[in-house]
């Protein structure tokens, strides 16, 4: 078995698998690059011609899996505050009231079985196992309940803003769209 051959007949549908997990053209190149050095270093370690096709994916998927554990690292390194920031942060009950605050009107806005539901295990922290006993209804029930009244919950924040939502899912800007709501402003 020689790489040269071994490349010639798998390049072309590893890049489609690279493709498939990868978006950026460049980033699949690289990737398949590290895939051929991977390939030529290790070719010794395959025993059988019938396992190649398998072996070159799975060494295609691990290196997938590295490079996005690579780049996770990077944005983590990059959006990780100062140790200042962060003692501030969590020294900082106020933060915790001045948020629920902010989300008590919204909260307020929806129908009271909801609302008194969210208030509890959102705003003050009461464990959903706990709330199910007090409230004589299953765990699992409950669970269904909280998740229905969190989407009424983003309904409302939606029929007041448009959020600007990054790839992770995190909000980093918004814009109001009725000024004239109570819960809007």
């Amino acid at each position: 078995m020689k790489v040269e051959d071994i490349w010639l007949e798998y390049r072309a549908a590893l890049k489609r698998f690279l493709h498939a997990k990868v978006a950026n053209e460049a980033d699949v190149d690289d990737l398949l690059q590290d895939i051929l050095i991977k390939t030529y270093n290790n070719l010794d370690a395959v025993k059988t011609q019938k396992s190649v096709n398998s072996w070159l994916f799975q060494i295609a998927n691990n290196t997938i899996i590295d490079y996005y554990r690579q780049k996770s690292r990077k944005n983590a390194r990059a959006q990780v505050a100062s140790d200042e920031e962060i003692f501030a942060l969590e020294e900082s009950p106020q933060s915790s009231v001045d948020l629920s605050n902010c989300i008590s009107p919204f909260i307020n806005a929806l129908p009271d079985k909801d609302a008194s539901l969210l208030t509890a295990i959102d705003l003050h922290n009461q464990s959903q196992k706990q709330y199910a006993q007090q409230m004589g209804i299953s765990y699992s029930t409950l669970k269904s309940r909280v998740q229905k009244s969190r989407g009424l919950l983003k309904q409302v924040f939606d029929d007041c803003c448009h959020f600007k939502i990054d790839k992770i899912g995190n909000v980093y800007d918004y814009d109001v769209k009725n000024k004239k709501d109570k819960n809007c402003q």
